[in-house]
């Protein structure tokens, strides 16, 4: 009987099975050489106050600079949700949060029935890549669709929480990927799209960018990200596509840096981080009238703009508007409205949600405390003048429902798809900062009886800090500030989940039952909760326990493949073989690319003497992951089990199985 499976789950969880990108059945012809080409490039936690072309003069963006001057620049460009994922779900659908459904990172996935960018230029014959600099934009999450090739290619295997370039990919090396695609592929029309994340906090500029930017180490990421567009700018003059090239370069969303009491993003809507730089360098036979553009604009706007420059008919899902017409010097007859939402502190929180609206010179924020600025006169957003301006605010949240009710799809109308955030990504999300747990609902009717974020800023930054500490093995701090934030926000989900896990990983486990035994009292259908209780009543012994929330757990999410796993671990625990590979059989079914799922159950047929199809698993396993000695030594002993020696003879020379025994 092999008593070393349970050590195995303490020590390494699935490998995430990255969906593969979604292609059409409808055989297309190749996009004429003539149609212009298109490259996006996403800027991550980009403000547009620290470039050069908008004004800034603490950095040097010579590449960016040369773009806007070469195009349009949109002074006045606002994304409508400050969070990576809905960002470019709005950049890649033209449709807002309300029609898209994607509010947030948890569960979500983009409806199959949106079109986006990809989607419709590959219809049309073009090729369409994608590299992509951050897993919060991993393929689970749907803006794969349309895409020939979708780089995320992230390592969800590297648990070691340090490691945090498993999560992230550098500029250059997301340029580089690019490249290399562009090169196969700069023959035909072609769509590439580069996600540059290295602005995104911690800032950790590489040299010689953090030496020259020691003080201000955002600034330094965004110069190095700059260079990087200069090298794609340069690839494309090198091969004489530049001037046959819309090249569209957007901020997903700002970064507050302090401002308001927020460190980084998501948490408020403010220009801080709803304000982005907006470029577009058209086609030569596109020629641009005015270089910038006052009028506001915003990120739903960018698809339509494309599609109009392109001569493409534009979807029926499209909610932006064109902006080829500012472009050419025509000015609209009426302001554009600018929407905004955050949802996050009610889905992870259960605090308020934030929705707002932007029109002439006031921004209006609809809280449990409204909120009301005159962006002309204060344009930091200090001073609060709604109790002073009580009719503009009243006529402003009208024009925000009209808005809510225009671009929210009738009821039934499918939006995003529920997607279950499996332990592996939250764990990887979490080592981005962001809190991957729910602790709250996704539904997105307003709730005034819930706690204002202005109220709970400190809070929230609290639990941040403490998330940042348990990434870094930090875990009596983050305990420490957890406890802190508790006092204030009793009963909370995140916060007794976020203490479960650094109890779990400290090994105190009674305590962390406890805390988890809180969480799923509290939100009982939360399957990461019931998932990481299963586990930590395993470390404690409690086997029965174990099992049965392991299996509430896969009722609650059946592509949880590790909690498959764990649970034939805790049936061997108990010697209920059976029952035991049956659970592991689950996990491969569930994810047919587990290598650590086929050598479990590999090991444990050949233990029952199904040998045949012990060799084929534990085969499976070794194709999957060729360096588990494990998994070859009883490779070897099943097949001299059925007699083929030289087969395992053969599997006894190969590396790493020394110590394989005849």
């Amino acid at each position: 009987m092999p008593h070393s499976l349970l050590q195995i789950t303490r020590r390494i969880l699935p490998t995430l099975a990255l969906s593969a990108a979604l292609g059409f059945a409808l055989t297309v012809c190749a996009a004429p050489k003539s149609a212009p080409n298109v490259v996006l490039i996403t800027l991550d936690t980009l403000r547009a106050d620290h470039l050069g072309c908008y004004g800034y003069k603490l950095i040097q963006t010579p590449n960016l600079d040369s773009l806007a001057a070469a195009g349009a620049r949109f002074a006045d460009a606002y994304t409508p949700i400050p969070i990576t994922l809905p960002s470019h779900s709005v950049i890649l659908t033209g449709s807002y949060p309300m029609r898209n459904g994607m509010h947030d990172f948890s569960d979500n996935r983009l409806s199959s029935s949106l079109p986006t960018l990809a989607s419709i230029l590959h219809e049309r014959g073009y090729a369409t890549g994608a590299v992509i600099g951050s897993a919060v934009l991993d393929s689970r999450f749907g803006l794969n669709r349309g895409f020939d090739f979708y780089y995320d290619h992230f390592d969800f295997s590297r648990l070691d929480e340090r490691n945090l370039d498993a999560m992230e990919r550098r500029g250059d090396l997301v340029v580089n990927e690019a490249l290399q695609w562009l090169a196969a592929h700069d023959r035909q029309s072609f769509l590439l799209w580069l996600h540059l994340y290295d602005a995104h906090s911690p800032y950790e500029p590489p040299q010689p960018y953090l030496a020259k930017y020691k003080a201000r180490p955002y600034d330094g990421e965004i110069a190095f990200v700059d260079a990087q567009v200069g090298r794609v700018v340069s690839y494309l003059k090198t091969k004489n596509l530049y001037d046959n090239t819309l090249i569209i370069v957007a901020g997903d969303h700002g970064e507050s840096l302090g401002e308001h009491g927020e460190k980084t993003h998501g948490f408020f809507i403010y220009d801080a981080t709803l304000h982005v730089p907006l470029l577009f360098k058209l086609p030569v036979s596109n020629p641009v009238k005015r270089a910038v553009v006052e009028e506001n604009v915003n990120t739903a706007d960018i698809l339509p703009t494309a599609l109009q420059i392109l001569g493409v008919p534009q979807p029926q899902t499209v909610q932006g508007r064109s902006l080829l017409p500012a472009i050419e010097g025509k000015t609209a007859a009426v302001p554009q409205e600018n929407y905004a939402e955050t949802y996050l502190p009610r889905i992870h929180f259960n605090w308020s949600e934030l929705r707002g609206i932007r029109f002439r010179q006031y921004q209006f924020i609809d809280a449990p405390k409204p909120e009301l600025y005159n962006l002309q006169t204060d344009p930091r957003e200090l001073k609060n003048i709604y109790r002073q301006q009580r009719a503009i605010a009243e006529q402003l949240k009208k024009r925000l429902a009209n808005v809510i009710a225009q671009y929210t799809p009738a009821r039934g109308e499918k939006t995003a798809e529920k997607e279950a955030l499996d332990p592996v990504l939250a764990e990887r999300l979490k080592s981005l900062g962001y809190v991957a747990v729910s602790g709250g609902s996704d539904e997105v009717l307003s709730d005034r009886g819930l706690p204002d974020p202005k109220d709970r800023v400190q809070v929230y930054e609290l639990v941040s800090d403490a998330l940042s500490d348990s990434q870094h093995d930090r875990y009596t701090e983050s305990v420490k500030k957890l406890l802190q934030a508790e006092q204030t926000e009793k009963n909370s989900i995140p916060i007794n989940y976020l203490l479960g896990l650094n109890y779990f990983r400290m090994r105190q486990f009674a305590t962390a039952i406890e805390r988890f035994q809180s969480v799923v009292k509290l939100s009982p259908k939360y399957s990461l909760a019931n998932y990481y209780l299963g586990l930590a009543y395993a470390e404690n012994g409690d086997w029965d326990d174990s099992i049965a929330t392991l299996k509430k757990t896969l009722e609650l999410d059946g592509t949880n493949y590790s909690a498959a796993f764990n649970l034939g671990a805790a049936h061997l625990k108990k010697s209920d073989v059976g029952d035991a590979e049956a659970a592991f059989r689950q996990s491969v079914q569930i994810n047919p690319n587990y290598a650590k799922g086929h050598e479990a159950l590999g090991e444990i047929l050949l233990y029952q003497g199904k040998t045949d199809e012990a060799i084929a698993s534990l085969r499976e396993a070794l194709r999957l992951n060729p360096d588990s000695a494990r998994a070859r030594q009883n490779l070897v002993k099943a097949l001299r089990a059925k007699g083929l020696n030289s087969e395992a003879d053969q599997e006894m020379r190969k590396p790493g199985n020394a110590n394989a025994q005849p």
